[in-house]
């Protein structure tokens, strides 16, 4: 079954067992699949699911920052639940040792020599790390490896 039908199935389950907190979240997730579906005229996979995910667990963090600065509470939490709803969808997380390892062999595969060549390596993480990673963290890792070569 893939990601797509996985999230059907779950909103149908939410909606039996009367969870709107659940239905709610899930509900905006078939809405950015279909509106994406929709603009680009295509069937989505389980990798344009997956990032359309991630832009939403991001939005939600910075939401959340946003909210607790200007003392809405209330709001915070909301973005909170929804977080967490969120994050179920995205694949197990790869540790800081993985993570420094794949980094290793992508500067080792393209033969990066400095900064400049930082592109090249992140060619080669995104397709292997999106969705099981923080970008931005693995970002400034292959800055740091290519600094130091």
């Amino acid at each position: 079954m893939g990601l797509k039908e996985q999230i059907t199935e779950d909103m149908k389950a939410a909606m039996r067992a009367k969870e709107t907190a659940k239905l709610s979240a899930i509900r905006l997730i078939t809405a950015a699949i279909k509106q994406k579906e929709v603009d680009e005229r295509i069937e989505l996979g389980d990798t344009h699911v997956l990032a359309i995910i991630e832009k939403m667990i991001k939005q939600r963090k910075d939401s959340i920052s946003q909210f607790e600065a200007g003392g809405r509470q209330d709001l915070a939490d909301i973005e909170k639940a929804e977080l967490v709803i969120l994050s179920a969808y995205m694949p197990a997380g790869l540790t800081d040792a993985e993570i420094q390892s794949e980094v290793a062999a992508a500067v080792a595969a393209s033969g990066a020599s400095g900064p400049q060549d930082m592109g090249k390596v992140m060619a080669i993480l995104k397709p292997k790390l999106a969705g099981r990673a923080d970008m931005t963290a693995v970002s400034a890792l292959v800055k740091t490896a290519l600094t130091k070569a």
